[in-house]
């Protein structure tokens, strides 16, 4: 009864499905790294072609944008220091 109980508290671990499970995991690691090259390859070349057609670049959309948001606040700022109007007061 000894010999069969110490031997199970002992972890008995073989080493060549480890290094074979160890090897599959990388070689599946260089799979995905290079699926994941190839399919943002493809997407930054999809990306970069379609800015290329565009009537308006995307930077140029953004400064106007940048000054519609500035002209907007200066309104809204403005509006807001010289309250309402003499006309809508007299309207109350």
């Amino acid at each position: 009864m000894t010999n069969h109980a110490e031997r199970g508290t002992r972890l008995q671990l073989r080493s060549g499905p480890l290094i074979t499970g160890a090897a599959l995991v990388a070689a599946g690691g260089l799979l995905a790294l290079a699926g994941l090259a190839i399919s943002s390859s493809h997407v930054l070349t999809a990306s970069r072609r379609w800015v290329r057609e565009m009537e308006v670049p995307p930077s140029e959309v953004a400064r106007l944008k940048w000054a519609q948001a500035k002209a907007a606040a200066a309104a809204g700022a403005g509006a807001w220091r010289n309250g309402p109007s003499a006309e809508h007061e007299s309207v109350s």
